[in-house]
């Protein structure tokens, strides 16, 4: 198979972990002989500090050119002045827009070997395999009006919750049709006892349920699903929500795994293009030293493969090679570890298959 990846290396330790990716992709080509041509643009701090825009028109049509983008990360405190016209984050969510990358599928599987690394009692882990699916491209983060005035002689601040229905039809549907291939449960998410955009939500979640009698629905206030992802994470498949709260609860599940070093992340729409990116940030105080932990960057490589290059031979070798070199007790400094990036990088591809 031929492919083309654009790379969008970012900001901190962005480009350290992508490098390494690439050099898994490599691998993999050279093993099923598949040839990938790559295309490395700017996004994100770096874009601003070369072209003054988080993200360029040209920028963003390589991406949706392209067979399939990896992203390594974005931000820092360079960039972090709220009165700033253009911040990397902009960029980010201009990227997905762009793309039509309307759900973000957020794996969170929890390895034995890994237990001891998480603050939780080993037996609220063991068990613990859960797809977290969040809408990505409505509600908070996109709703206007946004920004900031004085009015009455008083600052204000203003941002807008909305959704249309297509929105959370499309994405709750992706949680069905995926929760078939699993445990077969979908638990949607929403604060349906004070938001209207919630009891819209919880709606069309339901009519959905109805048309899906062999999928079980159930319907979890936030506030609930927060602490049921540290009371009892086992419980949960499927869970399926909101924007923002989807961007806050996958981070506390990073939690259950260890580090959010571990964890991948795609972005899917209804096109061909995926966007594939780690879940952590940027780490700008780690950024140069080489000890970034790059195997959530190697899933997301393989969650690429599997979703945009429909490679699931090529998506399991990479994550039974991870799961061997964890096995084999192979970590990084975030896990305890005296590995470094590439060290790390180097376990994994020698146990490529």
């Amino acid at each position: 198979m031929k492919a083309k990846i654009v790379l969008l290396p970012g900001d901190g330790i962005g480009p350290e972990v992508v490098r390494e990716a690439v050099r898994v992709l490599d691998a993999v080509a050279n093993s099923h002989r598949h040839q990938w041509e790559y295309q490395e643009c700017l996004m994100g701090g770096c874009s601003i500090d070369r072209f003054g825009s988080s993200l360029t028109d040209e920028t963003l049509a390589d991406c949706q050119a392209a067979d399939a983008v990896l992203l390594g990360a974005v931000g820092g405190p360079k960039w972090d002045d709220p009165a700033a016209k253009d911040r990397p984050e902009r960029g980010l969510l201009a990227l997905r827009k762009g793309l039509g990358v309307f759900a973000n599928l957020r794996p969170v599987k929890v390895h034995p070997a890994l237990i001891d690394s998480s603050p939780l009692k080993p037996e609220k882990l063991r068990g613990v395999d859960i797809l977290v699916i969040r809408e990505l491209t409505g509600g908070l983060y996109f709703g206007w009006p946004k920004g900031r005035d004085v009015k009455d002689g008083r600052e204000r601040a203003v941002d807008t919750l909305e959704y249309y229905d297509y929105e959370i039809r499309r994405v709750v549907e992706l949680a069905f049709e995926l929760a078939k291939g699993r445990q077969r449960k979908v638990t949607s998410v929403d604060k349906a006892n004070v938001l209207e955009s919630s009891r819209l939500w919880r709606q069309i979640a339901s009519a959905t349920g109805a048309a899906n009698p062999e999928i079980a629905l159930e319907h979890v206030l936030v506030d609930t699903a927060a602490m049921r992802l540290i009371t009892g994470p086992a419980s949960m498949d499927v869970v399926v929500t909101e924007n923002m709260f989807g961007d806050i609860l996958t981070d506390e599940a990073s939690v259950l795994a260890g580090s959010m070093g571990m964890l991948p992340s795609a972005s899917l729409g209804q096109g061909r293009v995926g966007l594939y990116e780690p879940i952590h940030g940027s780490a700008p105080d780690i950024a140069g030293k080489g000890i970034a932990n790059p195997v959530g960057m190697i899933l997301s490589t393989a969650m690429l493969l599997r979703h945009s290059l429909g490679l699931e031979a090529e998506a399991a070798a990479i994550e039974q090679a991870v799961d061997a070199t964890i096995t084999a007790g192979a970590r990084t400094a975030d896990l305890g570890g005296s590995l470094g990036t590439t060290g790390m990088a180097d376990e994994i591809i020698a146990r490529l298959r």
